[in-house]
Parts: C-alpha cells; sequence; structure tokens
C-alpha cells in the first residue's frame, strides 16, 4: 500500500527500482499527487508519485467515482516540480444501485455501506 503519508525515502526507493519518474498507482482508493524532489550533485530533480483514487469505490468519504486526467508539458522535464499536472475528476453515478447490487451478490453487505458512505 502506497499512502500519501509514506517516508519519501522509501516513496524514492520504489521509484527509483520501477525507473519511475512518473509513478501512478491504486489500491488504497485514496486519490493524492505527491511531488518528491532529490538532490545530487547541487542539481534537484522532481519525481510524481500519483494514486489514481478510485472509479467506483472510493475510500476518502466523497461517493462520486473519480478518474484522473494526468497533462505532462511539452517541454517537460524532471528538472521542474510542475513539468506535469494532474487533474482529480469527480463524477456523479448511481451509487445506491451499485449498493443494491452488491447487497444481492454474494459479496458482505459492508461494501454496500461503503459505497454509500464514501469509505
Amino acid at each position: 500500500y502506497l499512502f500519501e503519508d509514506r517516508e519519501e525515502k522509501s516513496m524514492l526507493r520504489i521509484m527509483k527500482d520501477a525507473d519511475a519518474d512518473i509513478l501512478c498507482f491504486g489500491h488504497t482508493h485514496k486519490p493524492f499527487h505527491r511531488v518528491i524532489a532529490e538532490t545530487n550533485d547541487g542539481v534537484t530533480s522532481h519525481r510524481h508519485a500519483i494514486n489514481i483514487g478510485s472509479v467506483g469505490k472510493p475510500k476518502d468519504n466523497d461517493k462520486r467515482g473519480g478518474y484522473v486526467l494526468l497533462n505532462i508539458k511539452e517541454d517537460s522535464s524532471i528538472l521542474t516540480a510542475d513539468s506535469i499536472t494532474v487533474d482529480f475528476i469527480r463524477f456523479e453515478y448511481d451509487y445506491e444501485k451499485a449498493a443494491k447490487a452488491v447487497e444481492e451478490s454474494p459479496l458482505p453487505n459492508g461494501y454496500a455501506d461503503n459505497l454509500r458512505n464514501g469509505y
């Protein structure tokens, strides 16, 4: 699980192991964009850790669905922190219909409650 408050050193290690300047991931269902700066030999580079959230099972107390638009500037560079921007888009959907479908399935009813509560 990669949460927003993960230690910077740990996040950098994961990104380096993946050879990633931009790492998009999920699983926690909690969207965030975190820019991590690292200076080596007087040069500061920036990596972007982006949790894309959840299309229809959010865990951030917002019942709406969500997705991410990643905008990469044409002249992007790891040397500038704002080379990319991330837009977290939220949209309405019939979460009650989804919750009822969960209740009519073999899944635990607690999942339906989570949809209704945004967690």
